[in-house]
Formats: structure tokens, C-alpha cells, sequence
């Protein structure tokens, strides 16, 4: 099968490892630094809880041409990013496309594509690998042998057998869910909160087990952000997390101090680039609700005061 990885982070690099492993025509889509990087050691990725370290050569292209044609292009990188590989992306002829990583606008960016000089056929995932990069190489934190939540929005994913038979040879797991955009939503209700207070503290994780009463409110925010969703009707998913962290905020902190104490902590990727994107859009959903959000307020101001 003939697939295109359009970006070569993290997790682009980790996808494209499992497809080649799956013994698929994988090229990839980068640009300057990285994609010389590519050229000349391939995909090189240090699995940090495997302790092994892999070496996957790959065809790389710097540009997609309307002409170029493949049977599944991924699309791997920050929602920041989105918006300037949309038109690309619109122009080209490929049929199936699916964007994977944060996002807050999943219906207008299916309704954009969908307008294109050809059909498209659209999903959404979120692959759950975290990690950072460094010399060259990808060190990837992943549990098991990787996996994604994926969906369609409304209705199936129409290429949802073309999406089994990619992955039919590797462990890598399909989490396949029909309520995609609310289980976006309901992450950036998790992260955009924990990005800012780990940016405040400049990644000093040990700075952040001590900061108390940001942790508080950090948790606090979380809250507040799901009952923002369930005020305009987002189902709360998966309900268990939003549940625990509502209801018991004392242990979900010490949870979270637990893990900031851990050394992969530091190997978070987040950016003040996607958190203000992210932050920005889930705003205009605040303002259609009356919760109130005195802790996701106070984050916020003090994130833009130390910016």
C-alpha cells in the first residue's frame, strides 16, 4: 500500500517505523533540517521503555503535488499547524485523508477538504506516543506497541477496512470511536491546562511537583473545562476520566505529582504556539456557556502576564 506520513515529529516518526514494519510503500513529507536528517539515517527512534533503538530508511518528499496520488495520506502534527497544509492538501488528488493530533475543528476542516478539486473522504485520530527529539533522532514514550483513537465525524469511517488491512501486520492498535470530536474536545480539556503550568515553571517538573497551588488549580480547570462540554451538550469521554477527575481532585494531584516526578516526564512536547491555538478556540465554546471558570481564568491570566 502505497502511504504518505505528512510530517516527521514524533509521532509522524513512529507511525511511519509501524508502516514500514507493516511492509507498506511508506514516504514521508518533510522539510529543511529534518528532512536532510531523513535522507541520510532514515527514521532513527530510541524507544525509551523498549531500551532498543531502530533505524527505517524511507523515501522523502520536501512538496505534494496535486498530481502525486496515494491510498492513505496521515497527516501528523500540531493543530497550529493545520491550517497551512488544509489548502495543500484540498489541491491534491488522494482520497482518504486523516489528520491526527489536537483539534478543535474537526467539522470545518472536513467541510474544507470535502470542497477540494477532488472527493475526500476524512477522519480524525489522536495516536497516544509521546516523546521528543533530539540529535537527529526520535526518543518515543509509548506503552505496548502503540495505538490511535480514530473516527469519522457523524457517521463510520467509509475507509475503515483499507484502515484494518494497514495495520493487519503490526501490534499497533486501532481504537476506532464514533464520537471523535468530543473525545478531542474532551483531551484539550486535560492538556491545555497541564501545558500551562508546565510552560510556566519552564519545564522544570521539579518546580511544578512544589507549585501547590497551581497543581490545584490545574486539576480545578480540568473540571471546570468538562462541565463547559457538558453544558453545550459535548458527551463527557472517556466518562470515567472526567468522573474521576470532578470528584476526586485530591488524588488526581497527587497523581499528577507522582508523574512529574518521573524522569519521561521531562520528555513532554508542548509549545506555547498550540497551547494559545488550542486555548484561543475552546474560548469561543466558553462564551456560549454560563459555567463559571475562575481557575482556567487565573491560569490563563498568569500565562499571558509571564508571556
Amino acid at each position: 500500500m502505497n502511504i504518505l506520513v505528512y510530517g516527521a515529529g514524533v509521532q509522524g516518526s513512529y507511525l511511519t517505523h509501524v508502516l514500514i514494519q507493516g511492509g507498506h510503500d511508506v514516504t514521508v513529507l518533510a522539510r529543511g533540517k529534518r528532512a536532510d536528517e531523513l535522507e541520510e539515517k532514515g527514521v532513527v527512534i530510541r524507544h525509551h521503555f523498549q531500551r532498543k533503538t531502530t533505524f527505517d530508511p524511507v523515501r522523502v518528499i520536501r512538496t505534494l503535488e496535486p498530481g502525486d496520488l496515494y491510498d492513505l495520506i496521515f497527516i501528523m502534527m500540531k493543530y497550529s499547524d493545520f491550517g497551512a497544509v488544509l489548502p495543500i492538501l484540498a489541491n491534491n488528488d488522494s482520497r482518504n485523508i486523516i489528520l491526527v493530533g489536537n483539534n478543535m475543528d474537526t467539522y470545518a476542516m472536513q467541510d474544507y477538504l470535502k470542497a477540494g478539486r477532488s472527493p475526500k473522504q476524512v477522519a480524525f485520530g489522536f495516536q497516544q506516543t509521546a516523546g521528543t527529539r533530539a540529535d537527529g533522532q526520535v526518543i518515543c514514550i509509548r506503552v505496548g506497541h502503540g495505538q490511535m483513537v480514530i473516527g469519522g465525524l457523524n457517521s463510520p469511517i467509509p475507509f475503515r477496512t483499507l484502515l484494518e488491512e494497514t495495520f493487519k501486520r503490526t501490534k499497533y492498535k486501532l481504537n476506532f470511536h464514533d464520537q471523535i470530536d468530543a473525545w478531542l474536545k474532551n483531551h484539550m480539556v486535560l492538556i491545555v491546562p497541564m501545558t500551562m503550568v508546565i510552560l510556566m515553571h519552564g519545564f522544570q517538573m521539579k518546580q511544578v511537583v512544589r507549585d501547590d497551588k497551581r497543581l490545584r488549580r490545574l486539576v480545578a480547570a480540568m473540571g471546570e473545562g468538562f462541565h463547559v462540554l457538558d453544558s453545550l451538550g459535548y458527551p463527557l469521554t472517556p466518562v470515567g476520566q472526567a468522573t474521576w477527575i470532578i470528584r476526586y481532585p485530591r488524588l488526581v494531584r497527587w497523581a499528577l505529582k507522582l508523574f512529574f516526578l518521573l524522569p519521561v516526564s521531562r520528555l513532554i512536547d508542548g509549545t506555547d504556539v498550540e497551547l494559545n491555538a488550542l486555548n484561543y478556540t475552546f474560548a469561543e465554546l466558553r462564551t456560549r456557556s454560563d459555567v463559571p471558570m475562575p481557575n482556567w481564568n487565573s491560569l490563563e491570566a498568569e500565562r499571558i502576564i509571564q508571556s
